[in-house]
């Protein structure tokens, strides 16, 4: 089970260091930020775990194939990952390589979701 109030914790901890820091040492500060990202990216495992096997069950139950779900799932860790990375380079200051990262991203997730869409289209040529 995810622990919220650990993940508040530090995030609201890393936010105060690294605003602390920023001022006198600004690559600390970026650093105090990932390693806080990272920490809390390692609290939230188990629950996006928990997430992916009830969406397993789920697209069992419902007779749906791996090819339609395993595209779903990639396509939203590249949009989560883009978020992340973008956010990232903009606490850097790098404005210009959050944007080529977003840009990316959406061409990664655009790329991702093809076989979802070939899937899609082939059932509905086996209903014609």
């Amino acid at each position: 089970m995810i622990e919220i109030g650990k993940i508040a914790a530090i995030a609201v901890t890393g936010a105060i260091c690294a605003v602390v820091v920023k001022k006198h040492a600004p690559e600390v500060a970026l650093v105090l930020s990932l390693a806080a990202g990272a920490a809390l990216l390692a609290l939230t495992l188990e629950a996006i775990e928990s997430a992916r096997g009830l969406m397993d069950q789920l697209s069992a139950a419902a007779g749906l194939s791996p090819a339609v779900v395993a595209p779903v799932i990639k396509t939203v860790g590249v949009a989560l990952l883009t978020r992340i990375t973008a956010e990232v380079c903009r606490d850097a200051g790098e404005g210009g390589i959050a944007a080529f990262a977003e840009t990316a991203g959406a061409a990664a997730a655009l790329f991702t979701a093809v076989p979802l869409l070939q899937a899609v289209l082939e059932t509905v040529i086996g209903l014609l």
